[in-house]
């Protein structure tokens, strides 16, 4: 187990000990709309106000535009408190959002062909 000067509170056999809701303060609704596939992107303002670690992290990871899965699957967080931590991002100003280019039809055939072909090169 690592302590709390050595870097995030883990523990090998029970995960993060820090539990979800406290990371975003009881919250559970982003104020953003985002879906798992949002892009998110940051905008290089400085966020005003304190912010915590995980949102630094989410920041850190948006240098780019990426998914909002994506985001949450490197923090190691559940989508939901994800989406609250980045709604925080964009509400300050350090992020934008924009909808999936497939947000109407997510179910579209070439949506899914590109999934599963990025699938394929991941394995």
């Amino acid at each position: 187990m690592t302590t709390a000067g050595d870097g995030p509170w883990l523990d090998d056999a029970a995960g993060r000990l820090v539990r979800p809701y406290t990371i975003s303060n009881g919250r559970t609704r982003p104020t953003a709309a985002l879906d798992l596939l949002s892009q998110v992107r940051a905008t290089g303002s400085t966020p005003l106000g304190p912010l915590g670690p995980e949102h630094a992290q989410a920041l850190g990871l948006c240098r780019s535009a990426v998914p909002v899965a994506e985001v949450a699957a490197h923090l190691r967080l559940p989508a939901a408190v994800t989406k609250v931590l980045l709604s925080d991002l964009v509400d300050c100003g350090a992020l934008t959002t924009k909808p999936p280019a497939h947000h109407h039809n997510p179910t579209d055939r070439s949506l899914l062909e590109a999934v599963l072909d990025g699938l394929r090169r991941q394995l």
